[in-house]
Formats: C-alpha cells, sequence, structure tokens
C-alpha cells in the first residue's frame, strides 16, 4: 500500500471525525449532565432542609396545642371575682372542719397579677399544731390556685401543742372582663 498525500489527508479526517465528536458531543453532553447532577444534589439538599422543617413545624404545633392545654387547665382552676367568697367558706370550714379557730379574716384590696387578680385575705387561726398542718395540707388540695405568702406562727406558753399562726392566704381569681380566647 501506498501513502500518498491523499491516503495521510483520509487518515487525518478518519481521526478527526472521533475527536470532534468528542469535543463537540461528549463533552458539551458530559458539562450537561455535571451540572444536572449539581442541581440535583441542591435540589436534594432543599428538600431535606424543607422536610426537617416540616417536620419541626408540626413539633411546635404539637408543643403549642400541649402548652395550650395547660394554660387551659390552670384556668379551669381560677375562680371568678363571684367565686373568691366561696373559696374563702371552703377555706373556713376546712379550718372548722380540723378543730381550729378562726378569730380573725380580713380581705385587702386585691391586686393585679399578670393578668388576672390576686385576692389577699389575712387570717388569724388559733387551735392544734397538728390540726393547722391537716389545714394547710387540704388548703393545699382545693382546686383553686391559692397561696401563702406570709405567715407566722407562735407557740402558745399556756397548753402543749397549741399554736396560733397569723398568715396571708392569696386567692388568684379571673376579672370578669379577662376572658381568654384560643387564638
Amino acid at each position: 500500500m501506498r501513502f500518498g498525500p491523499r491516503e495521510f489527508v483520509f487518515i487525518l479526517v478518519l481521526l478527526a471525525v472521533p475527536v470532534a465528536a468528542w469535543w463537540f458531543v461528549f463533552k458539551a453532553q458530559n458539562e450537561e449532565i455535571a451540572q444536572a447532577k449539581q442541581e440535583i444534589a441542591h435540589k436534594e439538599s432543599m428538600l431535606t432542609k424543607l422536610s426537617e422543617a416540616t417536620a419541626q413545624t408540626e413539633d411546635l404545633a404539637k408543643v403549642n396545642e400541649d402548652i395550650w392545654k395547660e394554660i387551659q387547665e390552670v384556668e379551669a382552676r381560677l375562680p371568678s371575682g363571684m367565686e373568691v367568697d366561696v373559696i374563702l367558706q371552703q377555706v373556713a370550714q376546712i379550718a372548722i372542719s380540723n378543730d381550729l379557730r378562726l378569730p380573725k379574716v380580713k380581705s385587702a384590696k386585691p391586686i393585679s397579677s399578670a393578668g388576672y387578680m390576686e385576692q389577699p385575705l389575712e387570717m388569724k387561726i388559733e387551735g392544734n399544731f397538728d390540726a393547722f398542718y391537716t389545714f394547710l395540707l387540704e388548703v393545699e388540695r382545693l382546686d383553686r390556685i391559692t397561696r401563702m405568702p406570709e405567715i407566722a406562727i407562735t407557740r402558745s406558753t399556756e397548753v402543749d401543742g397549741m399554736i396560733e399562726a397569723e398568715f396571708t392566704l392569696s386567692i388568684y381569681f379571673e376579672q370578669a372582663s379577662a376572658g381568654r380566647t384560643e387564638s
């Protein structure tokens, strides 16, 4: 076989076709494929972040619902302003049932406290210490929210086991116009 310029050009053209195909077709397609893979990875990353945010949103909604239920439970324990007298009667009944004397009950001015009202009652109780302790336990078990910010217990010098206690019993209640609604 003889190699002349014609054969040489033919071999060059024969070699140039696959090189040109790689350069113009396959290289461009590989770049498009790489770019598409990069976009897919980015979109998968965004979907992962979105699913995490969605899961967190569902968790937050459940937490908000739980908090709302707890607020409703606490508010259910707050009497209206009219029911404060009923609670005072309950406290007096507890004292009487424990053989305690209740010589003094004085109502102080209601105090506004975090959107609710607090009715302080200055009380004086006389009787047996064990009965007073039982009285405190029963007041603590009342359905309504109460607190005892001040207490002074004096031991009797005349009779063993007898005490005199002066304390402030605060009863929390809702104002008549402070009704709450769910948002």
